[in-house]
């Protein structure tokens, strides 16, 4: 373990490992609620018995869209990708390159779960909004979003942990962070110190989003 400790290219390859691992987590995470966000809510309200029901629209989006993204596994999913990402970064290698795949394979997990926390809202709360004269913006922002606030919140770690998994399989093809040191050290170089070490961090890394996301869903949660 000394030894590990002190070899120089570890000792400069591990901090910057963790950093592109934090990178592709944060900007995926940041980029899945944006987008993962409005979409939940819109799969919510164009369901039957939703606010504005559409029922064609609404099977396109979740049949088509959503489900058949879902069903594809990430790491077929990360290499097909790669010329999108290459596009849009000029690169298909780093972690901002990954983070494109990243976040096309969450969005449509982070929306499942957005919509299934709206779904919990009593029809009751919805009724009275609309009774006292609310527009469906304002039932959407004042009554069901801030009343699914705390299982949104809940949603957002378990996709954040999900993304920590993803990024160490992205490391794989060129993604940097933990999952390319365990592969180019741990594996390649029969190097079973960094395969411990890179475990323990993944391992901290999850523990500490999942404390985080629990503590700021018992803060938001007014009931």
């Amino acid at each position: 373990m000394n030894d590990f400790f002190n070899d120089p290219i570890l000792q400069k390859a591990l901090p910057e490992a963790i950093v592109e691992t934090l990178t592709m987590v944060g900007i995926s995470a940041l980029v899945t609620v944006l987008i993962g966000l409005p979409l939940g809510i819109l799969l919510h309200s164009t369901a039957p018995g939703g606010l504005t029901p559409k029922p064609l629209f609404h099977r396109i989006v979740s049949d088509v869209i959503v489900n058949i993204t879902r069903s594809i596994p990430f790491a077929i999913l990360m290499v097909t990708l790669i010329p999108l990402a290459r596009a849009l970064t000029g690169t298909s290698l780093g972690p901002v390159a990954a983070s494109v795949s990243l976040s096309i394979a969450t969005i449509p997990f982070f929306a499942r779960l957005v919509e299934s926390s709206l779904r919990d809202i009593s029809t009751g709360k919805v009724d009275a909004a609309l009774v006292m004269g609310s527009t469906n913006f304002q039932v959407i922002s004042k009554v069901l979003v801030r009343e699914a606030l705390p299982g949104i919140v809940a949603a957002i770690t378990t996709t954040t942990v999900t993304l920590v998994g993803y990024s160490a399989m992205a490391g794989l093809v060129g993604g940097g962070g933990l999952g390319k040191l365990a592969y180019n050290y741990g594996f390649q170089r029969f190097m079973p110190n960094v395969m411990i070490v890179v475990l323990v961090l993944i391992i901290v890394l999850v523990q500490a989003i999942q404390l985080i996301g629990d503590y700021l869903a018992r803060r938001v949660d007014h009931r």
